[in-house]
């Protein structure tokens, strides 16, 4: 039996090379390079053949290529979508759900580059390393005590989102010797304390915690999830890290509450426009140590997200359930349009 030809469309590049020498071996799957520069009318005529989208990370991803319901109207042999990297924000998954598209992510590529971020920054914020660093290169004369910081050992650190990488947090956080809690309502007592953490309420987080670490994804649950309530509620002493994603936290809430010094400092990767503005309120802070969107783009982290991407791509042109599944309840009608279009059946959804 001849294999048909699997189309598979990104823009411009993949995290890796690895990724193009796994899916360049296989000789039933077509490439679709894209790129922005073309013109829309060209770039719709290919992507609307494709049978896979590798979809852009945010920060690089244009419109109208995102993956909402125009895009998936206009691309009736589309199967499936995956994100480079863990998050898939840029997807909308519920469009993706009603029109039999499957969504897989790469959850866990990024794991260890995201956690370490997220200690450098809780490190830098208690260390004031950031503060130090800046007043050393501006001032002739410097006065070191005035610049101490804090030992973490012994600092509360809250943990919001238990997941690969809040659990990879816990475990370089119980290395410093810091208790660590941890708010996540999708798993029990018993799995958070087997990842590291006291399960405690999201209040009681807040108000007990001397670093508070963020790693959900964006979600319309989670969009403004920290805003004035929440750090009024936190301590004074307290420092706020975010490495998850833009938009989880009121980015002029939290400059309010630096500013008032409802808290200590802040250690933001994300926002919710990026890259933000020079004149962002945040990046006027020298309690702020912000980066751009760089947790996990270790040399490392981007090997296995590309990796992780092309090998994902192997399951699903061969009607293997995926790894990383976002929208299982699409698998039926998923299933269906697999067998009319590809002309083999998928297996079923264990």
């Amino acid at each position: 039996m001849i294999s048909m030809k699997k189309n598979l469309a990104f823009f411009e590049r993949w995290a890796a090379p690895v990724a193009l020498e796994i899916l360049d071996a296989q000789t039933d799957i077509e490439l679709f390079r894209l790129s922005y520069s073309e013109p829309e009318d060209q770039t719709w005529k290919l992507i609307s053949q494709a049978h896979g989208y590798q979809i852009s990370p945010r920060g690089e991803l244009r419109a109208p290529w995102f993956a909402d319901e125009a895009l998936i109207t206009r691309c009736p042999s589309l199967l499936a979508i995956t994100s480079t990297g863990s998050g898939y924000d840029m997807i909308d998954v519920d469009a993706c759900t009603r029109a039999g598209v499957i969504v897989c992510s790469q959850t866990g590529s990024n794991r260890i580059s995201v956690a370490e971020h997220a200690m450098g920054l809780v490190l830098g914020l208690v260390k004031h390393l950031a503060t130090a660093d800046r007043t050393i290169r501006r001032a002739s004369h410097v006065d070191r005590f005035h610049l101490a910081g804090e030992d973490l050992h012994g600092k509360v650190v809250g943990i919001v989102g238990l997941g690969q990488i809040g659990t990879r947090m816990a475990q370089l956080c119980a290395a410093f010797g810091c208790q660590v809690i941890a708010f996540d309502p999708l798993l029990s007592e018993a799995d958070i304390k087997k990842r590291g953490a006291q399960m405690v309420g999201f209040e009681e987080l807040l108000a007990r915690s001397d670093i508070i670490s963020v790693h959900v994804p964006r979600t319309t649950q989670t969009m403004n999830m920290f805003s004035e309530h929440e750090f009024s509620v936190m301590k004074p002493t307290s420092y706020f890290v975010s490495t998850a994603r833009g938009g989880i936290h009121d980015e002029n809430a939290l400059a309010r509450a630096l500013r008032s010094g409802q808290i200590a400092g802040a250690g933001v990767d994300v926002f919710l426009e990026e890259p933000p503005a020079p004149t962002h309120p945040l990046l006027e802070l020298d309690t702020v140590i912000a980066t751009p969107h760089t947790a996990g783009l270790s040399a490392q982290a981007l090997e296995t997200m590309g990796r992780y991407a092309a090998e994902q791509w192997l399951y699903i042109f061969s009607g293997a359930v995926p790894p990383r599944l976002v929208n299982p309840e699409a698998w039926p009608a998923y299933r269906k349009r697999f067998a009319d279009i590809m002309g083999f059946e998928a297996d079923t959804l264990a």
